[in-house]
Order: C-alpha cells, then sequence, then structure tokens
C-alpha cells in the first residue's frame, strides 16, 4: 500500500508545470535577462538579487524534504546502496574524466560541469519517474538521503576535483555553503516543525507543498533572469558555450543511462525499480549547485552560466529518456528468468 506521504509525490506530479515547457520557459527567462541587461542601471545590481532569490528557492526545496523520513531511505538496502554509489561514487568520477577530455584548458567550464553532475536531483525526477510508470514511492524514498549526501559531499568534490585547475579559497567556499544552505536550510525546518505543530502535516502538504515546486521553479526563474542581466553580455561574447557542453552532457546521460539498464537488468530488478534507478541518478540539481557557485565563485561568472545551460539540455534529454523508457516497458527483460518483485509495493 501506499503511504499518504509517497502518495504525496504522485499528486504533485499531476500538478506540476509542464516539464516539456520548463527548458522553453528557463531560454525566455535568460532572453528577458539579456535584454533588461542593456540597461545600466539594471545590469549593475541585478547581481545582488541573484543569490536572495537562489535561498527562497532552496527555502522550498528543503521545505519539501521531511527529514524524518531518512529512515526511509535504509528500508530498501541494495536500492539505497546503488543510489549511494551510482550518485555519490561512479558519477563524480566519470564527471570528472569528461570534464578532463572534452573541457580540458577551460577551467570554469569544468567546475561548472562537475558542480551539475555531482548535486542529485531532489524534485523533478519523481516527475520523470511517474511519466515513465516507474516506481515513485522508492524513488521518493531516497529524497532525504541524497539531500544530505550532497550538500556534504560537495565541497569535497570540489576541493579534490576543481582544486587541481583553478586556486579555490577552502574557508571562502565553506563560508559560502554555510550561508547560502544551511540559512534557508534552518528556516526551512523550523517552519515545517511549527507549522505541523499547529496545523498538522496533511494540511501542510495540501495547503504548502502541493504550490511548492512552482514556487521553486518562479523564483530560479527570477535567479536567471538576474545573473543574466548582469552576466548576460558575457554569454553573448562566448555563445559557443551550449555547443561545447552539449557533447559530455549528452554522454553522461547516455553512458549512465545503458549503464543503469544492464545493472537492473542483471540484478533482475523489476521495470519499475531499474527506472526509478535511472531516473534517481539521471535527474541532476542544477539550482542548489548554481546557489553555491554564485556564492562562492563571484569573479568566475562562467561557471554559474554552465550551471543555467545544464537545465537547457538536461529537461529535453530526460523527455526522451521517459519516453524510451516507455517505450522499453512492455519489452523489458532481465538476465535469466526470475523478475524481482518491487522494492516497495506500489
Amino acid at each position: 500500500m501506499k503511504s499518504a506521504k509517497n502518495g504525496q509525490w504522485e499528486t504533485q506530479a499531476c500538478e506540476k508545470i509542464n516539464n516539456n515547457l520548463r527548458s522553453v520557459i528557463i531560454l525566455i527567462c535568460v532572453a528577458v535577462g539579456i535584454l533588461l541587461g542593456q540597461i545600466d542601471f539594471i545590469s549593475n545590481y541585478s547581481a545582488y538579487l541573484i543569490e536572495p532569490f537562489l535561498m527562497i528557492m532552496l527555502f522550498g526545496v528543503f521545505l519539501q524534504v521531511d527529514l524524518t523520513g531518512l529512515k526511509n531511505s535504509f528500508k530498501n538496502t541494495r536500492f539505497a546502496a546503488l543510489t549511494v554509489l551510482i550518485n555519490f561514487i561512479w558519477t563524480p568520477l566519470f564527471a570528472w574524466f569528461l570534464a578532463s577530455v572534452f573541457l580540458h584548458g577551460e577551467p570554469d567550464l569544468q567546475i561548472g560541469f562537475l558542480m551539475l553532475m555531482v548535486t542529485p536531483c531532489t524534485d523533478w525526477y519523481l516527475l520523470f519517474t511517474d511519466m515513465a510508470k516507474g516506481n515513485v514511492s522508492l524513488g521518493a524514498a531516497q529524497l532525504p538521503l541524497n539531500l544530505i549526501l550532497q550538500i556534504i559531499l560537495l565541497p569535497v568534490y570540489l576541493l579534490i576535483f576543481a582544486g587541481s585547475v583553478v586556486d579555490i579559497e577552502v574557508m571562502t567556499l565553506l563560508k559560502s555553503i554555510l550561508i547560502v544552505l544551511l540559512i534557508p536550510f534552518l528556516f526551512a525546518n523550523l517552519f515545517r516543525y511549527l507549522y505541523v505543530k499547529k496545523f498538522g502535516e496533511k494540511n501542510l502538504e495540501e495547503k504548502i507543498l502541493v504550490h511548492n515546486d512552482n514556487m521553486q521553479f518562479v523564483f530560479l526563474n527570477l535567479a536567471i533572469i538576474a545573473m543574466f542581466a548582469s552576466q548576460g553580455r558575457l554569454l553573448l561574447q562566448n555563445p559557443q558555450l551550449l555547443l561545447i557542453m552539449l557533447i559530455p552532457v549528452i554522454l553522461f546521460f547516455a553512458v549512465n543511462f545503458i549503464g543503469v539498464q544492464l545493472v537492473g537488468r542483471a540484478l533482475k530488478m523489476s521495470y519499475e525499480d531499474t527506472t526509478t534507478l535511472n531516473l534517481t541518478t539521471l535527474a541532476r540539481n542544477s539550482p542548489l549547485s548554481l546557489a553555491i557557485a554564485v556564492s562562492a565563485f563571484p569573479n568566475h561568472p562562467l561557471i554559474a552560466l554552465v550551471l543555467v545551460i545544464g537545465p537547457l539540455i538536461e529537461l529535453p534529454i530526460l523527455t526522451i529518456i521517459a519516453r524510451v523508457l516507455l517505450w522499453i516497458r512492455p519489452r523489458y527483460k532481465v538476465f535469466g528468468k526470475k523478475i524481482e518483485k518491487n522494492l516497495v509495493e506500489e
């Protein structure tokens, strides 16, 4: 049976902004930002709005994650282990390899690419899981673990991988992470605690969380407008960025998609659970990385630009992958005879 909390994700999936339009909306916001950036007053002061907008967006990200549900991440030990292994060990190594090969000599692009790829998604992967008829309940159970691990490990990845291509001030990085992440994290958890104490968990889900995803998307786009208003001229001077990023991003998704399909079949996982593992390990959390990049690397605007360009490529790819998975569904076969039951009953 589905729990009310896990059922919430499926309800939200139906109410979210159509993800086929998200890339278009982001692109429109990029254009609006560039146009506004031609006005000197806006260009000079818009940079001060980026962090506040992103922190409000992160408040929404943290609000949707009930940390008391962290223990649920470990109920299915094998799935949790696979998720951690792929997201936090294989993916950083593979991302570093791709950045070294395809972005060699472009340190800012390398850092931006790494920051994009080492942070697993904490929201829209559930929508794509639902679109592809995966196990949404199982995917939702991994959300708290993915969020906590990426917050802890992102500075470690930056120091290990990015430290070899650009000088990183450790204290500046840690200070940026504390300010940009800790403040919205604490406020979100305090708000959740007080709201639930007074009105109850169900009221929070029905009155607040049902609108939370769209609120996050609005403030993400406001931050994008502000960023391109302040840095749009830089993008116009580097129009090749999108093409440069295209090959490593596509390779990242293609290799990981095929690899997880092979792992799922080898372990005799059901189509639903393999699909969930696919999308849990493919979708990326560019907004969180963007917030840190803006704060930690203010003198390297190309890093932030990469993290805005990322979703323009990622969202269409995830839409295609969801459709490919639906095509695979009636043809899905494991290596061997027996298919394992879903790890979480739907």
